[in-house]
């Protein structure tokens, strides 16, 4: 039996960098989060943020350990897999991740261990300026591999050599593509609402637990302001980017829409299934000129179809109809129950409510599918190209490998990444069961009500205000 040896390339580092984008996006979320909680600490002196940062910093340790460990492993893929790839665009996208590991990387790693292992050891301050340092680095590592990322999908300021290699003749447009600004806010904003919903699934799962009560309350309001505001933002966002998609890569968004032939007045499907032989959406549900207001603002408005280019430049359209979906549904419903658990928060019902709660622990791994889901979109509708208009994956495959080496080598993949990771999520778990644990020196013994505003003032043992 043949194995295609291009296929199964793609399908290898498709499923470690799915694996991997999980744990950087929450390392991200995380990283924010536990400096919110430390400057909240330091301002409010209420002894629960403190216990609430404990118990997420270990789940953040575990968090940045398996993205270092996943990450490392695409690099060796580059240059066995896809040693064309490498040498032709070495020259452009090589330093960027070299950035990436000198500003930000290094940054990571110098300040973690005094979050992790700093409490008593250093002063508070210092503490908490380490902790911001390490999420100040989180977002320059996103800066520097979405910049290399967009670069591959909105490709300027290079020339290409006699040789086929790529060379940076303005490092400014490299840096600053066209589609790097909308990829990188859509990215950190997914992180933030990703973790958000985690965080929030936790706490509504202690309070459905009567577990962690004064804790869980405090996670959940905060994950509730998150999603209220954040949660419209990103639709916003995500709205920005598919404009500029519609104009750099317009196959893109006629796949995203599952639009085949040019007109005025396209509709907005709904649900349907794209058929690419037939090249026609069938069984579709939609709305009536829904996808030129959308896509443009206006009834009669043309958007891109997929018959105005070739064939062979067509990407898959079925995965990349359905995961767009899958995104713009999940915000959809991040939006809802945000404002729903925001409003009833006001109310002070909100810790009553079970529905809500409920609702919050079902979309805990929602943002983490919303992530997977764009990025399906992001790489898939890039295809046939590995830098879009430029270089073709079926250029960028290493040309001695047989289609039973890349078989082996996914396979062992598969099986490594299956007993790694579990045993991460395995060891988070049991973390979260464990639940917050409360300090018990006498320095430590608040008592706080946050019946009606968790962030009000605490109260000492003696009665004095904190």
């Amino acid at each position: 039996m043949e194995l295609d040896p291009l296929l199964l390339a793609r399908i290898q580092f498709a499923f470690t960098i799915s694996f991997h984008i999980i744990f950087p996006a929450l390392s991200i979320g995380l990283a924010s989060f536990l400096a919110v909680l430390e400057m909240l600490w330091l301002l409010t002196s209420n002894i629960n943020f403190k216990h609430i940062y404990k118990f997420w910093v270990k789940i953040f340790a575990v968090s940045f350990g398996l993205g270092v460990v996943s990450g490392v492993v695409m690099s060796y893929q580059f240059v066995t897999i896809w040693s064309p790839f490498a040498d032709k665009i070495s020259n452009v996208i090589g330093p960027l991740i070299s950035f990436e590991v000198l500003t930000a990387f290094f940054l990571e790693a110098s300040f973690l261990g005094i979050m992790l292992f700093g409490w008593g050891r250093v002063s508070d301050k210092m503490h908490f300026a380490a902790t911001c340092i390490v999420a100040f680095g989180t977002i320059i590592s996103a800066f520097w591999i979405l910049s290399a990322n967009s670069w591959m999908h909105t490709p300027q300021g290079f020339a290409v050599l006699e040789d086929g290699r790529m060379i940076a003749t303005d490092w400014l447009e490299v840096i600053f593509n066209p589609s790097f600004p909308h990829r990188f806010m859509h990215m950190v904003s997914a992180a933030y609402l990703a973790t958000a919903f985690f965080v929030g699934g936790v706490a509504a799962l202690y309070l459905l637990k009567k577990q962690n009560v004064e804790q869980a309350k405090i996670m959940l309001y905060m994950a509730v302001l998150m999603a209220t505001f954040l949660a419209p933002m990103q639709l916003i966002i995500g709205h920005r980017h598919g404009e500029n998609t519609m104009e750099y890569q317009p196959v893109k968004v006629a796949a995203m829409e599952g639009n085949w032939d040019k007109r005025q007045s396209a509709p907005l499907f709904l649900f349907g299934i794209p058929n690419q032989e037939e090249e026609k959406t069938e069984y579709g549900i939609e709305i009536p000129y829904g996808a030129s207001v959308v896509l443009t603002g206006s009834m009669d408005g043309v958007i891109p179809a997929l018959k105005d280019f070739p064939k062979d430049e067509r990407p898959p359209v079925l995965p990349i109809f359905w995961s767009f979906r899958v995104m713009v549904g999940i915000g959809v419903l991040m939006m809802i129950l945000g404002v729903a658990s925001f409003i009833q928060s006001l109310r002070h019902k909100l810790w009553e409510s079970r529905i809500l709660q409920i609702g919050w622990v079902a979309m805990m791994p929602s943002g983490i599918i919303a992530i997977l889901a764009g990025w399906f979109v992001t790489e898939i509708g890039r295809q046939p190209w590995t830098v879009y208009g430029v270089l073709r994956t079926t250029q960028s495959v290493s040309p001695a490998l047989s289609g039973y080496q890349v078989g082996w080598s996914l396979l062992a993949f598969v099986l490594m990444y299956i007993f790694v990771f579990s045993a991460g999520v395995y060891y988070i778990a049991i973390l979260i069961k464990k639940g917050v644990i409360k300090a018990q020196s006498a320095d430590d013994y608040y008592t706080h009500s946050i019946e009606a505003a968790p962030f009000k003032s605490v109260k000492m043992k003696g009665g004095e205000d904190a």
